[in-house]
Parts: C-alpha cells; structure tokens; sequence
C-alpha cells in the first residue's frame, strides 16, 4: 500500500471531514456522475462520466476512441470527485451563506479491463443506472463490446466532506430581522417520455417505473 497523498486530509473546515467507509460507499452509490480529472497532453482536464462502485472498485466506461479514456488507461495519475448538493442555507448575511452537500474525492490510477472483467463491469453500470433494464433489451454484440474501454480504480486515497449545518450567524445579525434557515434540495424523476419513434403501444418497462418510484 502506497503512503496516503497529502490532499486527502482537509486543511480547512475539518471538523467537516468523514472518515466513516460506509458513509463514502453510500455517497457514491447514490450519484450517477462522477467528474473526472487528469492532465491530458500536459493541459489539466476535468469531465463528466457516469460510473458506479463495486466493492473496492470504480467502474468508468466510454468509447475505445476517447482521448481521454485511452490518457487515463495509460496510467495517468487521476481522481475521481462526486457531489451531492443537499440544500441551500440561507445565512442573516451573504458572507455567511452557504450550501449542505456531501462532496467526495478518490485518487487513484485507472486501469483497463480485459474482455471477461469488462463485461462484468458494464453489467454493473447498468444495475446501477437503470436496475432491471438488462433483462428488457438485448445484449450488447460482440462490435459493440469490442468499441467500448472500461476503467477501474481502486477505492484507496480518498477524502470524504460533509456539510450539514445551519446558518452561523454573527451575534448582532442573530438579533436582526433577516430570515434564517435552510432550503432543502433533491433531485427527483419525472414522469417517462417515450421517444419520438417508439412504436405504438409499447408499455412503459417495470425498470422505469420502479426508477421513477424510487427517486419520485
């Protein structure tokens, strides 16, 4: 085991940070996008990817063709960050204002699967994304596993931040008449929309239907 970075400890705030493992697999297991950055060519990058967790392990995929994909293949150092904005506190000033979230870093290097782990990794992307859909649609051929790279990292280095408070007023705002809370926020789903080609009276899948429960 290589020695903990340095940037994973909180310089700032650190009565902010969370040690506790399962608080950071939960964190991952709710996102859906993560954003990665790397220096590609000697230029910092940093974009969006869906992924998912299994284990100790993050899967990331994209086409065989990304520039990126293939400079993180490669064994360019990387790290991976996901954020969930919880709310909006609403301070008695702007200066105290500020945001609930739960925001989590990992560094690592990824590394390129072979074609049996491959599979395997996509097959968990997609019971993350959508639980249910791969037993609705047909399986991928063999084309379109051959033009799709799946990276893994190993959860290791990580940092995980967590804010959950209320507004920290100064003393002489407190006793002001300027309201103070908090603004819960949440991402929710909207009812489905078939596509514009979708044949005629098609149902709408149990997979939808149960993800648009679930995150109504």
């Amino acid at each position: 085991m290589q020695p903990e970075p340095p940037h994973t400890r909180l310089r700032r705030l650190r009565r902010k940070q969370v040690e506790d493992r399962s608080a950071l697999d939960a964190l991952l297991d709710e996102v859906l996008v993560a954003h990665v950055g790397l220096v590609v060519d000697g230029h910092p990058l940093v974009l969006p990817t869906a992924f998912a967790r299994d284990g100790d392990q993050l899967f990331l995929h994209g086409s065989t063709g990304s520039g990126w994909m293939r400079a993180a293949a490669a064994g360019a150092p990387a790290c991976l960050t996901v954020t969930a904005l919880d709310g909006l506190v609403v301070a008695r000033s702007t200066f105290e204002s500020s945001m609930r979230y739960r925001s989590a870093v990992v560094f690592g290097v990824l590394r390129r699967l072979d074609a049996s782990a491959r599979n395997l990794a996509l097959d968990v992307i997609t019971d993350k994304l959508l639980p249910g859909r791969r037993e609705e649609v047909r399986a991928s051929t063999a084309q379109e596993q051959r033009r799709t790279l799946v990276l893994a990292m190993v959860i290791e280095h990580w940092s995980l931040k967590v804010s959950d408070g209320w507004p920290d007023d100064v003393e002489e705002d407190r006793a002001g008449p300027a309201w103070a809370g908090v603004i819960p926020l949440r991402t929710a789903a909207g009812s489905p929309v078939g596509a514009p080609d979708l044949e005629e009276g098609v149902p709408v899948p149990s997979s939808v239907h149960a993800f648009v429960e679930a995150r109504a």
